[in-house]
């Protein structure tokens, strides 16, 4: 009789087990495919959330532009990009003008993309930089 008590706790406490594995899982399969957002009609009260406060910083300086993404490749003269303060690199270009070298910087020529790449920047602090550029050639 002792072995047969035994035998009927086991299976009771394996069958327990099992209904509370069970029931787990179902909680977390409920939890990984419940909706992720919710559906609003009109005339429903909608959340709204609250836009971001960015702070306006201006316009940044040439020494800044330059510093932050052009001496990247004008530093070591890459893709045959005229080094920085190398007058004799920028001879050929200065001659063309000042207009034209900041258009150029602004729409990209040879490996040069568009402002450099900085796709933040203004015509402005392009502008800006150039002129940092050529005054380092005095």
């Amino acid at each position: 009789m002792s072995k047969l008590r035994v035998l009927l706790i086991a299976a009771a406490v394996a069958f327990t087990g099992a209904v509370s594995a069970d029931h787990k899982s179902d909680h977390k399969v409920k939890e990984r495919t419940a909706p992720t957002g919710k559906i609003y009609r009109a005339g429903d009260d909608v959340p709204v959330a609250k836009p971001a406060v960015v702070e306006a910083s201006g316009p940044r300086d040439g020494v800044t532009i330059y510093d932050q993404k052009c001496a990247m490749c004008h530093t070591a003269g890459v893709a045959g990009a005229p080094k920085f303060a190398d007058a004799a690199a920028w001879t050929d270009r200065i001659g063309k003008g000042e207009e034209t070298l900041n258009m150029n910087a602004i729409n990209g020529i040879g490996a040069m993309p568009p402002k450099g790449g900085c796709a933040d920047c203004s015509d402005d602090e392009i502008k800006a930089a150039v002129t940092h550029m050529l005054g380092a050639l005095n």
